[in-house]
């Protein structure tokens, strides 16, 4: 399966990949101010949707995020992801 990059060469994986949460965490990590703007101008992840996947981050992986203002931050990875992994999801290489 070969995945499309977006122009910052982060990978296009689709809606229902887990993967696409995990780039979503990195950029959370990544970025100094991780706004829904931003987290969308650098994943391609829609801005309108990126509450509803943080909840499933929460929820799906253990992880605490937290939201102050439009800024989100990442308390806990968690015990079932390793921050580490996770991000190596951002820079996946096409297959």
């Amino acid at each position: 399966m070969t995945l499309l990059k977006n122009k910052f060469g982060v990978p296009q994986y689709p809606v229902d990949d887990a993967r696409r949460l995990f780039v979503l965490a990195a950029a959370i990590d990544l970025l100094e101010r991780p706004t829904p703007t931003a987290i969308d101008d650098l994943t391609g992840i829609d801005k309108s949707t990126i509450e509803q996947q943080v909840d499933k981050l929460r929820e799906q992986y253990d992880m605490t995020i937290h939201k102050f203002g439009d800024i989100y931050r990442i308390e806990s990875w968690g015990e079932i992801l390793n921050r580490k992994n996770v991000t190596k999801a951002m820079k996946q290489e096409s297959e």
